[in-house]
């Protein structure tokens, strides 16, 4: 069985990776960026609106 993963993309410095939403916090929480350090709401480092989607129903 494949495990689900949203993919994440850094504002600030365009690193891109995938996470278990399982393994992240509510999209509202801050989050900071491991490449650059940049702190946002996690919300905005997912990629697209169906990552974000999915984070909201699995995370």
């Amino acid at each position: 069985m494949d495990e689900t993963s949203v993919s994440l993309l850094c504002p600030e410095c365009a690193k891109n990776w995938q996470s278990p939403p399982g393994d992240l916090d509510a999209p509202a929480t801050m989050f900071h960026c491991p490449n650059c350090h940049a702190s946002r709401r996690l919300s905005e480092f997912m990629r697209t609106d169906r990552d974000l989607q999915t984070l909201k129903q699995l995370g």
